[in-house]
């Protein structure tokens, strides 16, 4: 696995690199760092190039530097590192947050990619609720900062925390690197963020949607109701999964990834053929 970064815009970005073949960026959530991806490079990186950056602010990169930043400026970082590596016409997988950066590259970048990934993720904006939730979680993270937060929170992400505290406690400890203006700065670009249901259903990629049924996050109907946007979708449900299922699931999730990514393997040896 090779560690590197490149700077932009005042910023440094890491990011790991493992594998050879079909590119695939995966892109992490709220509150994580690429290393919730682990067990995915895993088991993917013998068939596929896994490229996994800490999105500025998250992990061993650096904050971007601005009053008023927005999902289409992490998406243009991750613009960044593809340019750097000169990659093209590959897959990108987000999580959460990183759904939302996913579907902004999608809107600013398409000839890039040849297939995204909502993992756990939507493309539905903010309802006036969730607006509101969120809202008071900045005014927790203002009053109590970031590690409180981040401690109280992770928790209620998965479906059963008592059978996941050994992966619960990992993220709750690597909640430290975050300040409590980088998780407001998140926030208010998710509440910002525009409708983007509109790039689902004219997208002329593949699209994989993967839900959990015990997410508190994201309600499986909207999961559902967004697979039916696209031409090309493969949905799942993960039936033991809260918000987290690359880790609550793993096995399930791995297959999923992997069958997902073989597809356009298999589709560009026919093209050849």
């Amino acid at each position: 696995m090779k560690h590197k970064e490149i700077s932009y815009k005042g910023t440094s970005i890491y990011y790991k690199i493992s594998g050879d073949g079909l590119p695939v960026f995966l892109i992490h959530g709220f509150g994580e760092d690429g290393q919730i991806w682990d067990m995915q490079t895993e088991s993917l990186s013998g068939q596929f190039q896994i490229i996994i950056p800490d999105i500025p602010g998250s992990g061993k990169s650096t904050s971007l530097i601005g009053n008023k930043i927005e999902i289409d400026d992490y998406a243009d970082c991750i613009k960044a590192i593809a340019s750097e590596e000169k990659i093209t016409d590959f897959v990108m997988i987000g999580h959460s947050m990183g759904g939302y950066i996913s579907l902004a590259y999608l809107n600013k970048y398409p000839n890039d990619l040849a297939g995204i990934g909502l993992f756990h993720s939507t493309a539905y904006p903010d309802d006036e609720q969730k607006i509101e939730t969120r809202k008071k979680a900045i005014q927790f993270i203002e009053s109590n900062g970031s590690i409180a937060f981040l401690k109280t929170s992770i928790p209620g992400l998965f479906y059963n925390p008592e059978l996941n505290k050994q992966h619960i406690n990992p993220l709750i400890e690597r909640s430290t690197v975050f300040s409590k203006e980088q998780l407001i700065q998140y926030y208010e670009a998710m509440i910002r963020r525009p409708d983007r249901t509109s790039i689902l259903k004219k997208a002329k990629i593949p699209v994989l949607i993967v839900a959990g049924t015990h997410d508190i996050a994201i309600s499986k109907e909207a999961m559902l109701q967004q697979a039916g946007m696209p031409d090309v979708c493969h949905f799942f449900m993960l039936k033991n999964s809260g918000h987290m299922g690359m880790l609550e699931e793993t096995h399930y999730s791995n297959e999923i990834l992997g069958k997902f990514l073989q597809s356009f393997i298999l589709k560009r040896k026919h093209a050849r053929n």
